[in-house]
């Protein structure tokens, strides 16, 4: 039984999730400008290693078994009509409607074009600059930053690496200092340069680099990890600001709503659910959805589902690899504590090879 229309716009983690979780009980469209799914955690070793440039891309075509993705933008939601609008003129009918654009992230992490061909050229050009630069500077000291700057060092060991970071230690948005010691550690041990308090933004000169002190670092690339910005400009454009809060994120209610809309969902990096943005927050969120987005489309009868309220996720593992063999990982324990897992932890859970065989699983693939 197919109980009404829903467009998932954004194919991305949470997206892609919620699309597979409604297949068979809604007529599920999958929206997204990209013709294949962006496995974005392993993006970052992809733009470093030729051998890893293919692993982030995996076909959307077994993903559904009785909805469709349709390769496309979405310009607009028009509430009136209940369509979404493509930038194709194509109009989806939909009874719910769900944003899941997910956020715009800093090179290498950032898929280039609309086809798998055009991101890998992408990813091939960033591996040619590593390969090739005397002085490597990544710009931000998260996970995102820390991660990036051991590929760097583990793939061009001869090269000069700088991991540049305007807090006062590493991976400081955590919560966890001695995960920031750690990745430090690490990377001091590696040679990796690691400058903290510095607020870096580009010289005057190409190539340099000023920090807030007015000190100049050259470089021959940089790369910035500096944070995201929720895909949601094209919402605004389209006259729906209203929905967004300053930072651009779509307010969303414990339903995980859209304010005021009974019939617009939110989900993954895109809402402002106050919590770290993360890929099990993205797929908890999905889960979510999906059961209120069921108990919505079925509401009326005696015996109709009841929706849940979300809770922001507090106690999920934060996994940072220092390339393929060794890495850090916060676990949360009672009492609001943070234990600190080493190596052979984010080796087997994510470092040596970061989630993808799982997304292949997800999307109907094998893990090979």
């Amino acid at each position: 039984m197919h109980d009404g229309d829903v467009v998932v716009i954004g194919g991305g983690y949470a997206g892609v999730r919620l699309a597979k979780r409604l297949d068979g009980t809604a007529r599920v469209t999958l929206v997204d400008r990209k013709e294949v799914f962006f496995h974005r955690i392993a993006s970052l070793r992809a733009g470093v290693r030729p051998e890893w440039t293919m692993a982030p891309f995996i076909p959307y075509d077994r993903l559904l078994g009785k909805g469709r993705v349709a390769v496309g933008k979405a310009v607009r939601v028009d509430t009136a009509e209940r369509e979404v609008v493509l930038a194709t003129g194509e109009r989806l009918p939909y009874d719910v409607v769900v944003i899941a654009t997910g956020a715009d992230y800093p090179e290498p992490a950032r898929f280039s074009g609309t086809t798998a061909e055009e991101a890998a050229k992408s990813f091939a050009a960033h591996q040619q600059s590593v390969a090739t630069a005397d002085h490597v500077l990544v710009v931000g000291g998260g996970p995102s930053g820390v991660e990036l700057s051991a590929e760097i060092r583990l793939a061009r060991p001869d090269a000069r690496v700088t991991l540049a970071h305007s807090g006062p230690t590493l991976l400081h948005s955590t919560g966890s200092e001695r995960a920031g010691r750690k990745a430090r550690a690490w990377l001091e041990s590696h040679d990796v340069e690691v400058r903290l308090d510095s607020f870096m933004s580009p010289g005057h000169d190409f190539g340099t680099y000023r920090d807030a002190r007015g000190n100049v670092v050259e470089a021959d690339r940089s790369f910035w990890a500096t944070g995201t910005t929720p895909n949601t400009l094209w919402l605004r454009l389209a006259g729906h600001g209203d929905w967004l809060n300053p930072s651009g994120h779509v307010k969303v209610d414990r339903m995980l709503r859209a304010e005021g809309r009974l019939d617009v969902f939110a989900v993954g990096d895109v809402n402002d659910a106050s919590e770290l943005k993360i890929t099990p927050a993205a797929l908890a969120q999905a889960d979510l959805a999906a059961h209120n987005i069921r108990a919505y489309l079925g509401s009326s009868g005696k015996h109709r589902t009841q929706s849940r309220s979300y809770r922001p996720i507090h106690r999920t593992p934060l996994i940072v690899p220092f390339g393929q063999a060794d890495g850090v990982t916060m676990l949360p324990v009672l009492g609001g504590e943070t234990a600190v897992l080493g190596g052979r932890t984010t080796t087997l859970a994510k470092a040596k090879t970061l989630m993808t065989p799982y997304m292949r699983r997800q999307l109907g693939y094998s893990a090979a």
